[in-house]
């Protein structure tokens, strides 16, 4: 039997699916964003915009290594969705098993690298000398905790994988309270700098990884893994690998613009670093509902394909993209009004031009979040339906107009041209993953005839 913590999206309205799905979601996005806000706020607040700018010079690279780690956990877990939408328990605990290696496998490797190379990056990109100390200094214990990033992400995309999202959102609520708390403790009393924000972070998801563990071993019977499945099995490792490498290439390769960008934005000085800083800060956490649509897209499409009900596909992606547009819109009059008294959780309201500049990148930014949103929608739906590799053509298109921003937008315009370059990457996605959309849709109808005339 699945249980009553799993939830199967191949009966019901799809608009109430998505909506009971994507809610415990978005919960669980935000709490997770207190990890890097709340160090964000703290850092500003009691160490000085200079502290600031260091953490913000990681954003990029950051984003281009953790993403890579978020993005191979949520492609491990799509056979997992499919397994399950299939009613295949004992092939869904192989999958699960063989993800667990691979998972430990990729975390030890990827480790070694980057705290090896994370200085010479930080040097390369040209991170201004004032702030390149504390940037390294945190940089680099948030890459010891990959480990924690790969528990943390495997484990709740599994749990997602057979629908329960609340869960995870339980355990993250727990650790974003613990996080704020070591934050105070790290920086506040022991005086550790942005050392102490680092590894507020780091526990703090490898508790939220450990409950999840815990968690699955205690409530799930149908995970219960046996001997033989923990065997390592090629051809499963091979399916896994062909869905979590190339999304998290496409993570990867889309922060290899943002590392153009940064690279762009700290030649700028260390207060437009500290602007693109804020407005990031403030920019993820209205994005979380895009990160939690595109999630509960890749379990809808996973759970359906697996089902073999394609005639839901496109009813669910036209609900979830009326959501998207209604965000969109009350998202963008929130930053109009409200911009700069959100970027002034983070720098003290003497500092006017790093507020100014903040609103100008924020206004901007929400102007496209509808492209935003069928980014999000459309491409962890074309991910759950079984194409992964097409991540990386989309993430190919980001690449290229963050690139382009970067070496000629910033250079001619200044900062408002860093503005331009995330809408301009979404433009670009779109343009490829709406017709790639068309593309896999018919192809999985042809693919599904074929079957059945066999």
């Amino acid at each position: 039997m699945a249980g009553n913590s799993t939830k199967d999206m191949t009966v019901g309205s799809p608009m109430k699916l998505i909506l009971g799905f994507s809610i415990p979601l978005l919960f669980g996005f935000l709490f997770q964003q207190f990890y890097s806000v709340v160090d964000t706020i703290i850092v500003g607040q009691f160490l000085g915009v200079k502290a600031l700018a260091g953490v913000g010079a990681t954003g990029s690279i950051n984003f281009m290594v953790i993403g890579f780690c978020m993005g191979v956990c949520s492609g491990f877990a799509i056979p997992v969705a499919h397994k399950f939408g299939a009613k295949d328990y004992s092939g869904m605990r192989q999958f699960v098993a063989n993800s667990a290696w691979l998972s430990a496998l990729f975390a030890v490797i990827m480790t070694v690298i980057v705290t090896v190379f994370c200085r010479n990056i930080l040097t390369w990109m040209n991170t201004p000398e004032d702030i390149l100390e504390d940037a390294y200094i945190y940089i680099l214990i948030i890459f010891i905790g990959i480990p924690a990033t790969y528990l943390y992400n495997i484990l709740s995309g599994i749990i997602r994988s057979m629908g329960d999202s609340r869960t995870p959102l339980v355990f993250l609520i727990i650790s974003s309270v613990l996080n704020i708390g070591l934050d105070l403790l790290c920086i506040v009393s022991f005086g550790m700098g942005v050392a102490g924000a680092a590894v507020a972070t780091v526990v703090s998801q490898l508790i939220s990884g450990v409950l999840c563990l815990f968690y699955m071993m205690k409530k799930f019977e149908i995970l219960h893994i046996t001997k033989e499945e923990w065997k390592i099995n090629p051809d499963h490792m091979k399916v896994l690998c062909s869905m979590g490498v190339p999304m998290g290439l496409q993570y990867s390769i889309t922060a290899i613009g943002s590392v153009i960008v940064q690279t762009a934005v700290n030649s700028l000085g260390s207060v437009a670093v500290a602007s693109v800083t804020a407005a990031s800060k403030v920019s993820m956490f209205f994005c979380c509902p895009f990160d939690a649509m595109g999630s509960t897209m890749a379990t809808y499409g996973g759970q359906n394909v697996g089902a073999k009900k394609l005639d839901r596909l496109g009813k669910g992606l036209f609900s979830c993209s009326i959501l998207g547009v209604v965000y969109s819109i009350c998202a963008f009059v929130a930053m109009y009004f409200l911009g700069d008294k959100f970027a002034q959780l983070f720098v003290s309201a003497q500092e006017t031009e790093i507020l100014s500049n903040a609103r100008l990148m924020l206004i901007v930014n929400s102007a496209f979040y509808i492209p935003l949103a069928f980014v999000n929608i459309i491409r962890f739906m074309i991910q759950g339906m079984g194409f992964s590799t097409f991540a990386i053509l989309a993430g190919v298109f980001e690449m290229v107009a963050r690139t382009l921003a970067g070496l000629f937008l910033v250079p001619e315009l200044g900062f408002f041209g860093a503005c331009l370059s995330n809408p301009l990457a979404w433009v670009f996605a779109d343009i490829f993953l709406i017709p790639a959309y068309i593309h896999v849709r018919r192809k999985l109808d042809r693919m599904l005839t074929k079957s059945e005339t066999v």
